[in-house]
């Protein structure tokens, strides 16, 4: 989901280019989308911000996480919900 493009990774970011915070070391997947756009909060409380790809996987592999409230504001919640809802746990593990 992309609007006027402004602050927006590239689909495929270049080798050594950092990518989100949200992005798991071993999840060779590219971000998508704003580095910034959602936030998951862990059962513990700690916060990951990430792009809508990552922030996807993660909330689909923390048992407990949640998207933060102030997410339901922002127009990549929903399709973070809905990828999330369709990964299972760890889905880089396994290929997907």
């Amino acid at each position: 989901m992309s609007d006027s493009g402004v602050g927006e990774m590239d689909p495929v970011p270049a080798k050594g280019t950092r990518r989100c915070a949200a992005a798991d070391e071993a999840d060779p997947t590219p971000c998508e989308g704003r580095p910034a756009a959602v936030t998951v909060i862990a059962r513990d409380g700690t916060q990951h911000t990430g792009c809508v790809h990552h922030t996807a996987r993660l909330l689909a592999s923390l048992e407990g996480a949640r998207l933060h409230p102030s997410a339901a504001a922002l127009p990549w919640a929903c399709e973070v919900y809905c990828r999330a809802a369709q990964l299972p746990p760890f889905a880089w593990q396994i290929g997907r």
